[in-house]
């Protein structure tokens, strides 16, 4: 037996298909039933009841596969810790972004990582920023971009741009022409946010509910662009960041928040307690000097 046997076997539970697995994995089908005979033969047991139509596991299966899962995982780890030695010629990193930030600053940061450690790669993934820290605590991205407060005694986090919500509204709104305003005027609005797995959703709902209203909202999105878009067609209104306020091409108009101010505190989190890839913690060494520096300029 060999890790791959493992491996083809976890394909093949996850897919429930010999022929999806093989697809997956860039092998035959043939190739990867023979690898699981072999396995079976092995251990001695029926991994799989091919009576019915589709594949199910056997109880033998279900307990090798937990088994094989934690040894394939540990595997993994091995190789991301042989890698380390490998004195960063190598390496992964899997960065969660919330697509309601401008990612231009990030980007220009992995440029010039990249020039440094060339066979580096990454993997980007955008999600509201509820998302993100659920995918970093599940292990499936490093780090992430997420709006404070955070959950301090899952997550490590450095704070790196702090800045004022702005109420957009198109040009023809009869708040238009106002410079700042009180959120409790605007209790009669229709809104438009960015859906539940933003922490910038609960932000101004709980805002609004302190502000004595509970804000009716005709629609949500995941993109600042279509919200643009949305309010420039007078569908309603919205409140976002000032960053991403000054990126709608739409022809609307940004308004100052008071009593109460309303802001967002962007930062970059990891997990506490848990191994992080060479790679990855010379990423966020670096990544967090060159926000200082934007910070401080």
């Amino acid at each position: 037996m060999d890790i791959r046997h493992l491996q083809y076997f976890i394909e093949v539970s996850r897919f429930n298909s010999f022929t999806r697995a093989a697809d997956h994995l860039f092998v035959t089908q043939p190739t990867i039933s023979k690898m699981i005979k072999n396995l079976e033969s092995e251990l001695g047991v029926e991994l799989f009841d091919r009576s019915r139509k589709q594949l199910v596991l056997t109880d033998a299966g279900r307990v090798i596969l937990n088994q094989a899962q934690s040894i394939d995982k540990a595997f993994n780890n091995l190789q991301t810790e042989l890698d380390d030695l490998l004195g960063l010629q190598t390496g992964h990193i899997r960065i969660g972004l919330p697509p309601i930030m401008d990612a231009d600053q990030f980007i220009r940061i992995l440029g010039e990582f990249h020039q440094l450690y060339p066979r580096i790669t990454f993997q980007l993934l955008e999600n509201g920023t509820k998302r993100i820290e659920e995918d970093i605590k599940a292990d499936h991205l490093d780090v992430g971009v997420t709006v404070l407060p955070t959950e301090e005694e899952e997550f490590h986090y450095f704070s790196f741009m702090k800045e004022a919500l702005r109420v957009v509204v198109p040009p023809s709104h009869p708040l238009a022409a106002r410079k700042q305003i009180k959120l409790e005027e605007l209790k009669d609005e229709q809104f438009i946010l960015f859906n539940k797995d933003f922490a910038l959703n609960d932000r101004i709902k709980g805002a609004c509910k302190e502000a004595g209203f509970l804000p009716e909202v005709v629609s949500e999105s995941s993109q600042w662009n279509f919200i643009g878009k949305m309010i420039a067609s007078n569908l309603g209104i919205s409140i976002l960041p000032y960053s991403v306020s000054m990126l709608l091409k739409e022809d609307v108009n940004a308004i100052k928040v008071v009593k109460p101010m309303l802001e967002w505190d962007l930062a970059l989190i990891w997990r506490k307690h848990h191994y992080l890839s060479y790679a990855t913690k010379e990423w966020l060494t670096f990544t967090q000097e060159r926000l200082m520096t934007s910070i401080s300029e």
